[in-house]
């Protein structure tokens, strides 16, 4: 540690002396300079009038005392009057003040003074004046805004008669930060060359480290400071007391410490409101609370209005608000300053008052125009009102509240919506929507709601929509079990169309259900095998795509269920859509379904909206869309985080999104996305294939085919239990069969294979029937079962682009393999026909490297792997990639190098990504870059 240095030998004493420093005196010295200068002009005969404002605990009294001071240590005459709240009713309390010093010169002006009659003339101004010629007179008036009104006329009439050759000067002080001091002064038309305008200012971050220095001994982070500094808006006062209490319970000044200094300076501004609060007016006090209520809403004079004052001053109203800190003039408003002060003066109003005041607010609010939000904000706290506008206020708030994602705000508003006296079938629409907001912000209470609302009887077809909304909702949420069971309660009183729809939802939830079963519940009549109700025509579309049957007769169904719009409920649409799409009509089922989603986007209905979202992207995936899939299963999100999904639906969502990762070349986030614990209850429901089917393909995709192949065949069997035999549905059984190929099982490929091809045919769909042969080709390394010829279909009506193309990929790389490069480049050139967005997905980068090694020469052994991409393998992959080579399975490969299988699995793959490279085969077609025996290796 070393000491002052040469340039700085007073460093030790100057920060002593900063510590002796009265913390309202920091940053001071451009003030101080200027009333130096009016003490020292006093002996020169010239006086001065000097107005010194700031804000409440910034210091303009101090700066009065100090110059004072200094007044005194120059042999001048110093007289001292103190306005304040309690004597402002006093008559010439002021004036009685500045003479009784003066003894028996003004005593005869002091009887007069407190005297009842109203005096003659300006007694003891003469005498003031006539002493003052002999003594050098310094005057200050601290607080002037609590000044007497009958004191202000002698002032000014004081000021009125400054003139060179009399030695006074006059020194206010107030509250305020009005430029040209207070308005009295101003009437009193002094001299300008007398007259200066003092506005002390917020202390800097810097002043206040050094105060902090000063008060808690030790140096303060500048994080501190700068807290320090914003919490107490600069004040010297605040400042003061709170670091005294900082360093009193022994906090050091640093950044961890930020959350207690925030709290004590609150505690301490509350405090100083509080005290404020009882100085003031029982009107000014009225007009501060009317303030508090309405915020910015109202002008002045309309918190005049609502405070219940009809005849009152409003001038004399905010300049008393403004002098005691409270508030801040804005054109016609006033605003209170601190949200520490409006909170403190709501707590101190009685409650039936504050609620009161809160519903004159927002009905002056209503009839002044105001936004619904800021009408609602006053509503939350004001007893019902019982007029329609409070429920229009706070339903086009809940609905402002949601376009911006805010469920919790929304579902506040539609709650205090909800105590408004209103119709039965109003209020249960408002409960709907409601739910709707509950399902993101209160999921179980939301369904608790949608459960209530769908027992609710009525009669009527706008009771019957209800219902079947509610139900609607509550299948889109993924709640099936609650669903069947809400819908066979409900169609026991059910008519109509309403019993239509009903049906339809109920065998929605059923086919989606842990089991499938053509047996209902007691109560719910069979579907029927050619349904007319558009919703059960949706529902059996669906059940014919996914069970692969009649696909003439899906399509039509499908269409009649869509072409119904909203007429239909969500759900059996949502279902239908994907029929459509399933029996190759794409576009016209994605057409659909984006009118459905531009449908849903002006709803109050989050899970139905996220469900079409997430089937959006699901179709975007499989069509290779990749960068619209991801803009789509975001927009799902946001309309219902994963969180509020439940768990018998939350498996799509992060299939979707493990697909997107996965095509994206982010293996790894798919991984984790898959890997994350599903909630209780996931496993029981269909979606729950879905999840399997993915794990399977990140499986694969790490060269963990052992493991891939029983996730496939598993999330087959959970398909089979709800009769989903369609292939196009997921091709589990062709990913399955490349599975068995790569262990060596060619005969449970082939008959996995064969089996996918009678079901694509029996669908009869060319995209479903063109991906099995597909399939079949690439697993045959013949090509005999597959075609190796172009697509009939062009690649814009071809759904299934991506897996389609995925394929294409495949046997592309099978004929490099083998040397047969024509081939290859036919295979290639129809894969360049299949639009896959991003261009740097997955398989456009797959692409790339077939297209580089299409421009080697063929070499019938294999291709060489050169020697810069082999270095980059460590020792054990370069190992564990030449065992591969010679035919191991992983399970070999782990036994003969005494390891587990997971780090052969994790040592190919790094392998894999270091070669660029996708898969066993290729590695299989590949050699070192010199010939080596296995011994060399290992």
């Amino acid at each position: 540690m070393t000491g002052p240095t040469d340039e700085q030998p007073y460093a030790g004493l100057i920060r002593a002396g900063r510590r002796r420093t009265d913390p309202s005196l920091l940053e001071r010295e451009q003030e101080k300079t200027q009333l130096r200068q009016v003490v020292a002009a006093l002996g020169e005969g010239r006086p001065a009038v000097v107005s010194v404002t700031g804000r409440p605990g910034f210091g303009h009294n101090a700066l009065l005392r100090w110059t004072a001071r200094l007044a005194e240590k120059r042999s001048v005459r110093v007289l001292r009057v103190s306005g304040s709240l309690a004597e402002r009713d006093l008559r010439h309390g002021a004036v009685v003040q500045l003479l009784t010093p003066l003894g028996e010169v003004a005593e005869r002006s002091m009887r007069v003074l407190r005297g009842q009659r109203e005096p003659d003339g300006l007694p003891g101004l003469p005498e003031l004046l006539h002493t003052t010629r002999r003594t050098p007179t310094l005057v200050t008036v601290e607080d002037a805004q609590w000044l007497d009104a009958a004191s202000l006329p002698w002032l000014q009439a004081l000021v009125r008669r400054l003139s060179t050759g009399i030695p006074l000067a006059l020194l206010i002080g107030r509250t305020g930060l009005d430029p040209h001091g207070p308005e009295w002064l101003a009437d009193a038309a002094p001299c300008a060359r007398l007259t200066r305008h003092l506005t002390v200012r917020p202390l800097s971050p810097r002043a206040v480290a050094d105060l902090t220095e000063q008060i808690c001994g030790t140096p303060c982070d500048e994080e501190f400071a700068t807290t320090a500094t914003e919490a107490s808006h600069g004040s010297p006062a605040i400042l003061h007391a709170a670091l005294h209490y900082f360093a009193e319970a022994g906090h050091p000044p640093t950044a961890d410490r930020v959350p207690q200094l925030r709290a004590l300076v609150t505690g301490i501004i509350g405090d100083r409101v509080g005290r404020a609060l009882r100085g003031l007016s029982d009107e000014a006090t009225a007009v501060l609370r009317a303030l508090a209520v309405s915020g910015d809403l109202l002008d002045f004079p309309l918190n005049c209005s609502l405070a219940g004052l009809r005849t009152v001053r409003e001038s004399r109203l905010r300049a008393a608000l403004q002098a005691a800190g409270f508030t801040t003039p804005d054109g016609a408003y006033e605003r209170i300053r601190l949200a520490v002060a409006r909170q403190r003066i709501l707590e101190e109003t009685p409650a039936a008052e504050r609620a009161a005041l809160h519903a004159r607010a927002a009905h002056l609010a209503y009839r002044a125009v105001a936004d619904d939000e800021d009408i609602a904000r006053l509503l939350l706290q004001a007893p019902p009102i019982g007029e329609p506008w409070a429920v229009h206020a706070l339903s086009g708030s809940f609905g402002a509240a949601l376009r911006r994602g805010d469920f919790v705000r929304a579902t506040t508003y539609l709650n205090r919506a909800l105590d408004e006296p209103q119709d039965p079938l109003q209020r249960a629409h408002l409960s709907l929507d409601l739910a709707g907001a509950e399902a993101v912000a209160a999921p179980e209470a939301g369904d608790r709601r949608l459960t209530n609302l769908i027992h609710t009887p009525g009669k009527g077809e706008g009771w019957s929509q209800l219902r079947v909304r509610a139900l609607d909702m509550v299948l889109a949420r993924g709640d099936d079990s609650r669903g069947r069971h809400a819908a066979t309660h409900a169609l026991a009183t059910a008519h109509g169309s309403e019993r239509d729809d009903l049906i339809a939802l109920y065998w929605c939830a059923a086919d989606t259900g842990p089991e499938a079963t053509d047996v209902p519940l007691p109560g719910v009549p069979a579907l029927s095998e050619h349904p007319l109700a558009p919703a059960q025509a949706g529902i059996r579309a669906w059940q014919l795509a996914a069970r692969g049957r009649d696909r003439a007769r899906a399509a039509e169904l499908a269409r009649r269920a869509l072409e119904a719009g909203d007429a239909a409920p969500v759900m059996p649409r949502l279902v239908a859509a994907k029929a459509l799409w399933l029996t190759d009509a794409a576009t016209e089922a994605e057409d659909h379904l984006a009118a459905l989603v531009a449908e849903l986007r002006r709803r109050h209905s989050a899970p139905t909206l996220a469900r079409a979202l997430v089937l959006t992207a699901e179709l975007h995936v499989r069509g290779g869309r990749l960068d619209a899939a991801e803009r789509a299963v975001n927009d799902a999100e946001r309309a219902q985080p994963a969180a509020a999904w439940h768990p018998l639906a939350v498996p799509h969502l992060m299939v979707i999104r493990a697909f997107i990762a996965l095509e994206t070349r982010r293996s790894d986030e798919a991984r984790a996305l898959l890997d994350t614990p599903m909630p209780p209850g996931t496993v029981y429901g269909v979606r729950w294939s879905y999840l399997l089917y993915a794990r399977a393909r990140v499986a694969a995709d790490e060269g963990r085919w052992a493991e891939a192949f029983e996730l496939f065949k598993e999330s087959g069997r959970w398909l089979l239990r709800q009769q989903w035999a369609n292939p196009i549905v997921l091709p589990w059984r062709s990913m399955a069969a490349r599975a068995c190929l790569t262990l060596g099982d060619p005969e449970q490929a082939q008959r996995l294979i064969r089996e996918e091809l009678t079901l694509a045919r029996h669908w009869g769909a060319p995209s479903a029937m063109d991906l099995a042969h597909l399939a079949a080709g690439s697993l045959d390394h013949r090509g005999s079962s597959g075609r190796s010829g172009a697509s009939p279909h062009p690649p814009r009506e071809l759904p299934t682009r991506l897996a389609y193309a995925d394929i294409l990929a495949e046997l592309a790389t099978e004929e490099v393999t083998k040397g047969d490069h024509v081939t290859a480049a036919r295979l290639l050139t129809e894969l360049s026909r299949l639009t896959v967005t991003p261009a740097d997905s997955r398989l456009a980068e797959r692409v790339r490297r077939l297209t580089a090694r299409l421009a080697q020469p063929a070499t019938p052994d294999g291709t060489t792997v050169p020697e810069e991409e082999w270095a980059t393998l460590s020792p054990a992959e370069r190992q564990t990639a030449e065992l591969a080579r010679r035919g191991l399975s992983n399970r070999e490969i782990a036994e003969q190098l005494g390891v587990s299988r997971r780090t052969v699995e994790l040592r190919l793959s790094s392998t894999y990504k270091k070669l660029g490279i996708t898969s066993r085969k290729e590695l299989l077609a590949r050699r070192g870059p010199t010939e080596r025996n296995l011994t060399d290796v290992v």
